[in-house]
C-alpha cells in the first residue's frame, strides 16, 4: 500500500487563538471542521480540547472530550480519532490529566510526546514568545502514558522534536518499554527543535527504526510545502491542519482546515500517491478495531 498515504487534518492545536484565527473549539465546530477536512481526504483527526470560553486554554475534562468525540463521529462515522496527550509538567495531578483523558474516550490513537525539550519561541526582536519552558517528558513519564495506552487499546503516535528523542524510540523499544505498533512524528519547524529543511529530512529518515509509519509535522508559513512533498516522495505520511500553519501554498491565508488538506492531498497526487481511505489508514497503522467502537 506504499501508493497510499495516511493525511492527517491537525484540528486546532493549543497555541491557536480562536479570536485571531479560524480555531474550532466546540464540539459543533469541531465536527464541521473534521467533516470538511474528511471530505477533502484525512482519515485521521489530531485534537486538542478547549475550554469552552474563552476558548484560548486547553480543557482535559474527559465529558467535554467525550462529547467532541462523539460529535466528530457522527459527523464522520469512520474517520479515525487521534488525541493530544501533551502536558509539559512532571506533577502527578497535571500528568493525571491526560490520563484520565484517555481512559474515558479511549481514542484509536493519541500523541506521545517523547522526549523532553526547553519548549522556545522568540520574536524578530528578540523577546519571548511566551515564558521559556520545559517541556518535560521524562522516562518514568512516557512510560506512564504508554502502560495506559496499551492497556485501552490505543496506538501511540511518537512525536520527535530533535533527533535525540527519535533515536531514543530504537532505546525504548530495546528496553521493553515501546513496543510494536507504534508510529513516529518527525515535529519541525519548531524554533529550539528541528528546523523545517528539506536536507534534514533524510538524515531523520535514517534515523529512524526500520519498518515504522511516519509522518511529518511542519510548522511554519512557504518553507512547509516542500517538505511535505519531500515526505510524500519518500514514503512517509502527511499531516497539515491550523494547528500547524494558517498559510496555502500560494501563500493565501486559509478560512479553516477544509483548503489545507485539499492543497497538501494535491501535494501527495503530484508524486504519485493517493489519500487512504480510513480502513486503510487503520490498516497501515495496525490499529485495533475495537477501539474505533463509539
Amino acid at each position: 500500500m506504499s501508493d497510499r498515504v495516511i493525511v492527517t487534518c491537525a484540528l486546532n492545536g493549543v497555541l491557536t487563538d480562536p479570536q485571531t484565527h479560524p480555531v474550532p473549539v466546540t464540539p459543533e465546530e469541531m465536527a464541521r471542521e473534521s467533516r470538511r477536512a474528511a471530505e477533502a481526504g484525512a482519515s485521521v483527526i489530531h485534537l486538542h480540547v478547549r475550554e469552552q470560553n474563552s476558548g484560548r486554554f486547553p480543557s482535559w475534562d474527559p465529558e467535554l472530550a467525550a462529547d467532541i468525540v462523539d460529535a466528530i463521529r457522527e459527523a464522520c462515522p469512520d474517520i479515525v480519532i487521534n488525541l493530544t496527550t501533551g502536558v509539559p509538567s512532571e506533577d502527578d495531578d497535571v500528568v493525571q490529566m491526560p490520563l484520565r483523558m484517555l481512559e474515558e474516550v479511549e481514542p484509536e490513537m493519541a500523541a506521545l510526546n517523547a522526549g523532553s525539550l526547553n519548549y522556545l519561541g522568540q520574536t524578530s526582536d528578540g523577546s519571548w514568545k511566551w515564558p521559556p519552558m520545559l517541556f518535560s517528558n521524562s522516562v518514568s513519564k512516557v512510560e506512564r502514558f504508554l502502560e495506559t495506552m496499551d492497556a485501552h487499546g490505543i496506538h501511540p503516535e511518537c512525536e520527535c522534536f530533535d533527533t535525540g528523542i527519535l533515536r531514543s524510540l530504537s532505546l525504548y523499544e530495546d528496553n521493553g518499554l515501546l513496543e510494536r505498533p507504534y508510529s513516529v512524528s518527525l515535529v519541525q519547524g519548531v524554533q529550539s527543535g528541528m528546523p523545517a529543511r528539506p536536507d534534514l529530512l533524510p538524515i531523520l529518515i535514517d534515523e529512524m527504526p526500520d519498518g515504522v509509519p511516519w509522518q511529518s509535522i511542519v510548522i511554519g508559513r512557504d518553507e512547509i510545502w516542500d517538505i511535505h512533498r519531500l515526505t510524500a516522495e519518500r514514503g512517509g505520511h502527511l499531516r497539515t491542519g491550523i494547528e500547524d500553519t494558517f498559510y496555502l501554498p500560494g501563500g493565501e491565508k486559509v478560512s479553516g482546515n477544509g483548503p489545507l488538506i485539499e492543497a497538501i492531498v494535491e501535494v501527495a497526487r503530484e508524486v504519485g500517491r493517493e489519500p487512504a481511505t480510513p480502513a486503510e489508514a487503520r490498516q497501515i497503522l495496525d490499529l485495533d478495531d475495537s477501539a474505533s467502537d463509539p
